[in-house]
């Protein structure tokens, strides 16, 4: 498995060094830079899990560092300030310029990595609920005042539920995923009943009437119309 890398910004190399030893023992990948020179470009090129950044820098400080991170668009990555300069100002200052965390040197190094490992977490946990999300909208289906979520299996019309069977379900979920699309009932009964030929039956018909009168009793507006002579198609009209 890869290591968690860490980039930690310190001019201090015997700072450096303990840093980049006791999280070396802990399994992590530290890259130290002295200065801030080449960060974008290692952000860019690198899987990084954290920043941890000294503040009194020799040219740019720490802070207008941590606040170029967020400007890049890294929202999410996780920066430490380290600094010596521990008031509870310089604490606030640090905060507000984009960092999750700040800790005051001499700092115990069992604290800075239990710090770390906080942070990281956090960060996963985030990471892992955005994935989440981004999952369930995907199946979250939307067409006019109608919304379809497949993920919990509910239907809505103008924020109410439908109340669906689960044909009648299938149905509008085809309907909804296809807007506009003049469906012939020779497709509906293959897409909905798996039936891929003429079975005679008005089952077609009779689901779409049946979707219907669950939506015309909440709304007035016409949704499923018929197109004669082909099919059904899901439009809403101004």
């Amino acid at each position: 498995m890869e290591l968690q890398k860490i980039i930690l910004i310190e001019d201090e190399q015997d700072v450096a060094d303990l840093i980049m030893q006791g999280l070396g023992e802990d399994g992590y990948k530290v890259i130290h830079l002295g200065r801030a020179e080449g960060l974008e470009q290692l952000l860019a090129n690198q899987d990084v899990a954290l920043v941890l950044l000294d503040i009194l820098l020799p040219g740019t400080n720490g802070l207008d560092i941590c606040k170029q991170i967020r400007q890049w668009g890294y929202i999410d990555l996780p920066i430490m300030m380290l600094t010596a300069l521990g008031t509870p100002e310089n604490v606030v200052l640090g905060l507000d310029n984009g960092a999750d965390d700040y800790l005051s040197k001499p700092f115990k190094l069992i604290e800075l990595k239990a710090r770390i490992r906080s942070l990281i977490r956090r960060q996963q946990f985030i990471i892992q609920s955005n994935q989440r999300e981004k999952q369930i909208s995907k199946d979250v289906f939307s067409y006019g005042f109608l919304t379809i979520d497949d993920y919990k299996k509910v239907a809505f019309c103008e924020g109410q539920d439908l109340n669906l069977t689960s044909t009648e379900y299938r149905l509008l979920l085809l309907f909804i995923q296809n807007p506009k699309k003049v469906f012939e009932r020779s497709e509906l009964l293959d897409k909905i009943w798996g039936i891929n030929f003429d079975i005679g039956s008005n089952v077609v018909d009779v689901y779409v009437n049946y979707l219907r009168k669950k939506m015309e009793k909440i709304t007035n507006k016409k949704v499923i119309h018929t197109v004669i002579g082909m099919g059904y198609v899901l439009k809403i009209e101004d």
